[in-house]
């Protein structure tokens, strides 16, 4: 074993292992002879060199101090920096609307006005200030961008009426979204949508994202909902954004067309679903090993997801960590961090955020010393020490291990001749699995990484 390989709390060392291809019954026949990640395609995304082993934070701006500003978040740079985070992702920094705002503050993805600061943070020289700090103590930034829909009072609802969608009455609505996942319908009253059907919101979309670029020096972009913008528009803007400074983008989406010229990264839904089903005990190691073998979907080869137990839509509506996974939330966060991809941080998980937080109100972090903090900080050192846990799919990179036991998931991270091999329990009770001719225990919820 590498003498440089860090072991984390709970873990048992390995020795080095002989891997066997995971085998069981439930897979389909290519599953023991693919080499995987299965891909489909070859992006022709040029990554940035410096995301290649990098890791994301989600910054909640509003939440993450008393002050709910970008020079007091600015303090906890350093700290951040300690932990090993790379590519600081800030909710969005624009103005919120107020007409049919939700609550007292509204959504950050209400948006009022594309070239302004939301002066609840502070001014454009704080959000300068704050970036090029960040790039002195070696962070990325990127900001969170609402391309699909406006505020009701966006300055362009005045200045381009003719560039939003409207009813057969020609009145504006709210706008009428079509979850992807499950299809289900809902309206989101407190915005609009644009029409991009008309070259000139493709024009000033653009624009407006150029001009963060130039007058902020931003890293890129997280694009809320890209999934219902037109591919063809993303494909037109990374290239135009590029031309400024190469971009790192990220969609808030799953679909595979959008990373074929457009993205960097996009979400993997898929294993956030069936870590929650895992931990809630409706799933186990073969739920985990089809993401791999029968995948739903397959992405292009040099794509990126993004992997992740919490964002800021999760913990608001669908449960804190604890509620999620119960005493399996390091395990998971474990298989987040070491499974293809890039791992994500949500503000305060570090420190065992223990609540919703509210979207529409102010509502602080409450920050502690916590143990999850040391955790995130030697799976970040893992990703950055090693070739083998790249974020991107490349066919080869990923060996399943057979474990004999549904409850244990086991599998190796290949580049080269670097190896990193993870063993994770998904149950409460103590299991023992076979790997390289020894018997290994892992502990209720434990793990081993070697």
């Amino acid at each position: 074993m590498p003498k440089h390989l860090t072991s984390l709390g709970r873990m048992i060392g390995l020795p080095a292992l002989s891997l066997s291809i995971l085998s069981l019954a439930s897979l389909p026949a290519h599953a023991a002879t693919a080499p995987l990640p299965l891909t489909e395609g070859v992006t022709t995304v040029k990554h940035p060199a410096w995301a290649r082993s990098a890791n994301i934070y989600e910054v909640n701006v509003r939440q993450y101090t008393q002050q709910g500003t970008f020079r007091a978040f600015e303090q906890h740079l350093p700290r951040l920096r300690r932990m090993g985070v790379d590519i600081l992702w800030l909710m969005p920094i624009n103005p919120i609307s107020q007409k049919m705002r939700k609550g007292s503050l509204g959504s950050y993805y209400a948006v009022r006005d594309y070239k302004a600061v939301n002066p609840e943070f502070g001014n454009l020289a704080d959000l300068q200030h704050l970036v090029k700090a960040a790039h002195r103590q070696g962070f990325k930034v990127i900001l969170d961008w609402v391309a699909n829909h406006t505020g009701w009072d966006n300055v362009w609802v005045d200045q381009h009426p003719d560039w939003y969608k409207r009813n057969a009455k020609g009145e504006l609505e709210g706008y009428h979204y079509t979850d992807p996942s499950d299809h289900h319908e809902e309206v989101w009253a407190d915005v609009i949508g644009l029409d991009y059907t008309k070259p000139q919101v493709r024009a000033g979309m653009i624009d407006a994202m150029a001009y963060w670029v130039k007058t902020a020096d931003i890293d890129g972009f997280r694009c809320d909902a890209a999934w219902a913008v037109p591919t063809s528009f993303w494909n037109e803007a990374r290239p135009a954004l590029d031309k400024i400074k190469p971009m790192f983008m990220l969609a808030e989406a799953d679909t595979q067309d959008l990373q074929l010229h457009a993205f960097d990264m996009s979400y993997d839904w898929s294993l956030y679903h069936t870590m929650v089903k895992v931990a809630k005990g409706e799933g186990d190691a073969r739920d985990l090993a089809k993401l791999y073998t029968d995948p739903a979907r397959r992405y292009p080869r040099g794509a990126w997801r993004m992997t992740f137990t919490s964002d800021h839509d999760e913990n608001s509506n669908a449960g804190t960590d604890r509620e999620l996974y119960g005493d399996g939330v390091d395990a998971m966060t474990v298989l987040a961090a070491t499974l293809p991809g890039m791992p994500l941080i949500y503000s305060g998980q570090e420190a065992g955020l223990d609540k919703r937080l509210a979207f529409f109100e102010k509502d602080n972090i409450p920050w502690k010393v916590d143990g999850r903090a040391r955790l995130y900080a030697q799976l970040l050192r893992l990703k950055h020490q090693h070739p083998a846990l790249m974020s991107g799919m490349e066919p080869g990179n990923l060996q399943l291990i057979e474990t004999g036991n549904p409850r244990l998931f086991a599998f190796r991270r290949i580049k080269g001749r670097n190896r990193v091999t993870v063993a994770v329990n998904l149950s409460a009770t103590p299991g023992t699995v076979v790997l390289g001719g020894r018997k290994v225990t892992l502990k209720g919820w434990g793990w081993s990484i070697n």
